[in-house]
């Protein structure tokens, strides 16, 4: 994936700084994929999209991750030193529509997407929301469309969300961690959404305290400084400061 400008990872950032987390996404998506319609991006699996994020997150900060987890037993602050490739689902995606069978019968559905959680960010209660979440998404039943939930048996609910998990491997990923004080083992889920933004929200402070330091001493414009490499902009705030 092609490494975008700073000029554009700042507008995606000034612009995503006040919405939700599922637009934030496609503003990121939008930025490192500007050949991609908006229509397009939206109807990403989401595990598409984690995948496309994780590409993006490569060529804007390289392949190492660091991160910090509390273990549920001791309490313990552990570091995480990940790489992007550990991250990668191992499954072969699927097709985004596919069929469980219930009583004989098809249970047609399509993956979750960007339009989903955009339709669904008001709902903070997880029952609610995972109910909501698989009445958009089942598109048949036996044939017969709309299907309501209330349709289904609560297991054929779950073959749904396994199947799901299956053909989408990127939209779910746990971190196995061992506490080495106490033992303990666990899995903590990574979302690499919210882990990047925490990411740009950083590197943009820094670019915006570089570009004011720079033009206070030079007289430069934003769109100067931001034209010269990180390296070039680095020498020169060296030089300022000695």
């Amino acid at each position: 994936m092609p490494t975008p400008s700073a000029g554009i990872l700042l507008d995606a950032w000034e612009e995503g700084r006040a919405r939700s987390d599922p637009e934030r996404g496609l503003l990121l998506l939008a930025a490192g994929l500007p050949e991609m319609s908006g229509e397009a991006m939206a109807a990403l699996p989401i595990g598409r999209r984690d995948a496309a994020l994780l590409s993006l997150r490569e060529a804007l900060f390289g392949i190492e991750l660091k991160g910090l987890v509390t273990c549920p037993s001791c309490s313990e602050r552990l570091e995480l030193i990940l790489r992007t490739g550990d991250l990668r689902a191992r499954g072969e995606a699927g097709a985004a529509r596919d069929v469980v069978i219930q009583d004989g019968a098809e249970v047609c559905f399509r993956l979750p997407d960007s339009r989903d959680l955009l339709a669904l960010a008001g709902l903070t209660d997880a029952g609610a929301l995972r109910d909501a979440l698989l009445e958009r998404c089942i598109l048949s039943i036996a044939g017969e469309s709309p299907a309501p939930i209330a349709a289904l048996r609560e297991e054929t609910i779950a073959a749904i969300e396994d199947r799901m998990s299956e053909i989408d491997p990127q939209a779910n990923v746990e971190i196995a961690v061992d506490c080495p004080s106490c033992s303990h083992h666990w899995g903590t889920s990574f979302d690499i959404l919210d882990y990047l933004w925490g990411e740009l929200e950083a590197w943009a402070r820094r670019t915006l305290h570089e570009v004011h330091v720079l033009a206070t001493q030079y007289g430069w414009s934003e769109d100067e400084i931001l034209a010269l490499s990180p390296s070039r902009r680095r020498t020169y705030l060296e030089m300022v400061s000695a």
